[in-house]
């Protein structure tokens, strides 16, 4: 347009019109349309009554055009007034994107607004043609060298247009192989260890390391001049870097030249500047020492400790700077830490954004820094881990500005991002033996925004139907005290499931709990509460049970103590990733109950942040219990079971552990073939012999020295097994499966490694896991049977006494939690890895209102 204009310009001033001067008696605009006539008039630089000639003209012209508001512009000359015909620059009504995903529509839109190209903007075809060479760069910068980036202009009437940016995003060039040259210490290996970006490899379609982009490379090389300058490479060098491309822009090539220099040792530490504080207090903060290799990374950690020690003392803005002075000739250096304190600060004020349903009391009776007081690091950051720790928040984040106008004040603002509190939960499920499983809840665990926890709940299957309770409010008194209660009814009828012992109780009671808090993590609760539990028999009952009632009757009061202890130190109250947990359980039978009982419990949680998303966790739990005064021993229905989601994925809920002598008879058992089949007497042909009063089902002894039946609908006579006195042997049949019930020692532990859930940016309401299982319930009582019409049965069959590592079961898998809007949803598959005999296992579980 441009060069049309010049051309214009130069056919007025040869044109005889205009060739003489003459001055403006009027100035007409004609074209305007969207442009108003006083913008016009603003910028020209001529006005009726000034005298022009060609060459001013010509100016006037390149001025107005300079606006960029024209597309054209004319001059004519009617007389002594002065024409101006003007083409206005059209107006965008659309904008389209076709083709891109790796930059998002959104971001993709604010970049061309803030570029100038937007629907309602002018167009101008050298801003379209200089964004597209732009974001054909930005596409390299990511290593996408085949991106090709067309542009389409619709011209529409009423002078505007419509814009389509067509992209091809192409393919992202993959490292073909990356050389590093220079380096003798360290190994290709070593050094290749410490990129993010990699060669090819079997994990690179999961992890995308192979996919180029300069910002990486640029990352990874700060991370190679750290690796040096940690080991004392103080001279370390990045000489040159050199990317090529392969012909067919699928391939990159890196090659990165050092200069590693010499290692260089601490030869003395001093330090500089302000010290506010006793130097000694600085001086236990050195993680590096006189002697020792040169490590930039213990450097910083010795600044950042002692920025910590000072922020703690109310220095907010302290800066403190590691300087090495290195010795060439000595190959040694001098490390001194300026310390530069500033003034001691004071909180102004504490500002709490976000909890749109939170009370505002609830947040900031949490809080550990006090408006007023000087600010310390610890305090404000221990706040945010209170707040975390509740488990209301999705996030917790605390900024500390300064007050404008003031070098000694500042607010603390924390800005919270709620989570549902409250859920629904509903748990549905089917299991062998057990039928449908029915149940629902409601809980808050941020009971109308009190910090307040309420739950109701009832469950209802083929075994368990549940009715429950509870409220806990954590601050009672100010001084956090605080006071719960829970009211229970319950009724277990074990008959229909196959993985416990058969046995009917119905139970009710509640209890009330108070918490003192000992420290800012540690807790000591008591509770005081009354239980009354009455058994029934039911119809196949194990032995076990059936000498408990016999001794203890089947209706019992109990009055019962707890305590309780817990370390909290979990950087969050939901999914953490950091810090440990440790809880500890006393409850206790109190004398004048019918039952006189203690159960002692530990359970811990370790988590161990490794890198971003990933991290570690380890959890034990151990219960010991027994009975004491007139109880000789832990009652079956209090015993610890084992298995299922929360404790040994991969076996059934519950199933784990000693299992009860089920009923039985006796009956004679048949001798057995090499094959493990039934010997039947023969005939002098060979033939097995018929007999009407044969039986019609014929036992053998199995490898637990049970009966195991085997058909004989054609009645051959069986030959039983004799022993020395000639008497036929005999052995138990039971009426059913052995069955779970458990034991007064629990073990069991896991490990788990906490990843990111892949294609999926918002991983604060998913955890995804490996994990390894192992645990059991184990007792020291088993029941010794003393039928004397079983010689063989003078021990428990599926009872072993005392704590066996061979018994601990074992299990691996992966598992899935999702925090929906009606409670949480598990999903897990697991493996078993040494599952016995009568043990009854799980591939995938799926629960809803629990998290592991």
């Amino acid at each position: 347009m441009r060069s049309l204009f010049l051309t214009l310009v130069l056919g007025l001033v040869s044109s005889a019109a205009l060739a003489d001067s003459f001055v403006i008696e009027d100035i007409r605009l004609e074209g305007l349309q969207r442009v108003s006539a006083g913008t016009v008039f603003e910028r020209l630089p001529v006005a009726v009554g000034d005298a022009v000639d060609s060459e001013r003209l010509a100016s006037v012209s390149s001025r107005l055009f300079a606006t960029g508001l024209f597309n054209d512009i004319q001059l004519y000359r009617d007389g002594n007034v002065l024409i101006f015909q003007l083409v206005e620059l059209p107006t965008i009504t659309s904008l389209e994107l076709d083709g891109n995903s790796a930059i998002p529509d959104d971001v993709l839109l604010d970049n061309l607004k803030t570029a100038g190209l937007s629907e309602g903007m002018v167009f101008k075809r050298s801003t379209l043609e200089r964004i597209a060479l732009e974001l054909e760069r930005q596409y390299v910068i990511q290593g996408r060298y085949d991106a090709k980036i067309t542009t389409e202009v619709e011209p529409l009437p009423r002078n505007r247009v419509g814009l389509t940016i067509k992209v091809d995003e192409g393919n992202v060039a993959k490292i073909a192989h990356i050389n590093i040259v220079g380096n003798q210490a360290f190994s290709d290996d070593e050094l290749l260890g410490q990129l993010t970006l990699q060669e090819s490899n079997f994990w690179s379609w999961y992890a995308g390391d192979n996919k180029y982009s300069r910002e990486k490379l640029t990352a990874d090389l700060e991370s190679l001049r750290s690796w040096y300058y940690d080991r004392g490479y103080l001279r370390f060098n990045i000489e040159a870097t050199q990317v090529s491309l392969a012909p067919e822009k699928d391939g990159v090539y890196i090659t990165i030249s050092v200069s590693e220099g010499e290692v260089y040792t601490i030869r003395d530490i001093k330090l500089a500047g302000n010290l506010v504080l006793d130097e000694d207090k600085f001086t236990k903060l050195y993680k590096i020492e006189s002697g020792e290799t040169f490590s930039r990374r213990k450097v910083i950690a010795s600044s950042e400790a002692m920025i910590r020690l000072l922020g703690n003392d109310g220095y907010t803005f302290a800066k403190v700077d590691g300087n090495p002075t290195p010795d060439d000739d000595s190959l040694e250096v001098d490390v001194t830490f300026f310390v530069e304190p500033g003034r001691r600060t004071y909180v102004r004020s504490i500002n709490i954004t976000g909890n749109e349903t939170t009370e505002d009391e609830v947040l900031r009776r949490e809080m550990v820094q006090m408006e007023g007081g000087w600010a310390s690091t610890d305090k404000i950051e221990a706040g945010k881990n209170r707040l975390n720790q509740l488990g209301f928040f999705k996030s917790v984040t605390v900024d500390t500005p300064s007050v404008p106008g003031e070098d000694d004040l500042i607010d603390v603002n924390y800005n919270v991002e709620e989570q549902l509190n409250g859920s629904l939960n509903f748990n549905i499920g089917y299991a062998g033996g057990s039928g449908m499983i029915l149940g629902a809840s409601v809980s808050q665990n941020n009971f109308l925004g009190t910090g307040n926890r309420m739950s109701m709940s009832v469950q209802k299957n083929n075994t368990v139907q549940s009715y429950n309770f509870s409220f806990y409010d954590p601050y009672y008194t100010i001084h956090g005290v605080s006071r719960g209660f829970n009211l229970f009814y319950r009724e277990t009828d074990y008959e229909s499931l196959s993985t416990v012992s058969d046995y009917q109780t119905n139970a009710k009671g509640g209890n009330v709990t108070f918490g003192y808090p000992i420290s800012r993590q540690q807790r000591l609760s008591a509770s005081v509460g009354y239980t009354n539990t009455r058994m029934f028999e039911g119809s196949t009952v194990p032995a076990e049970i059936l000498e408990f009632l016999d001794e203890n009757g089947d209706d019992f009061d109990e009055y019962t103590l707890g305590l309780n202890w817990r370390f909290n130190g979990l950087n969050r109250g939901m999914f953490p990733t950091d810090g440990m947990e440790h809880k500890l359980s006393l409850d206790i039978g109190v004398p004048g109950s019918d039952l006189t009982t203690y159960k002692i419990g530990y359970t811990a949680n370790y988590y161990f942040p490794i890198v971003g998303d990933w991290s570690f966790r380890i959890r034990t739990e151990l219960g010991y219990g027994n009975g004491y005064g007139k109880t000789e021993r832990l009652p079956f229905f209090k015993n610890y079971r084992s298995g299922g989601l929360g404790s040994i994925r991969g076996y059934s809920s519950n199933s784990l552990g000693p299992k009860g002598l089920p009923e039985y008879t006796v009956v004679p058992v048949a001798e057995t073939d090499s094959n493990g089949d039934v010997v039947y007497e023969t005939d002098d042909l060979g033939r097995p012999v018929y007999d009407s009063d044969a039986p019609t089902v014929v036992y053998t002894t199995d490898e637990d020295g049970a009966a195991e039946s085997h058909s004989n609908s054609s009645q051959y006579k069986p030959v039983y097994k004799t022993g020395t006195d000639g008497s036929v042997e005999t052995a138990p049949a039971y009426y059913e499966s052995p069955a779970s019930l458990g034991g007064n020692m629990l073990a069991e532990t896991s490990f788990e490694l906490i990843f990111p859930f892949p294609f999926v940016e918002d991983r604060s309401q998913l955890r995804s896991v490996a994990f390894f299982d192992a645990g059991n319930a184990f007792t020291d009582y088993c029941y010794t049977p003393n039928d004397a019409d079983v010689p063989n049965l003078t021990s428990h069959p599926y009872c072993d006494t005392g704590f066996n590592l061979s018994d601990m079961r074992l299990s691996t898998g992966i598992g899935v939690t999702w925090i929906t809007a009606i409670g949480p949803l598990t999903f897990v598959y697991s493996i078993p890895l040494n599952d016995q005999r009568n043990d009854d296992t799980e591939g995938f579980e799926f629960s809803l209102g629990q998290v592991f």
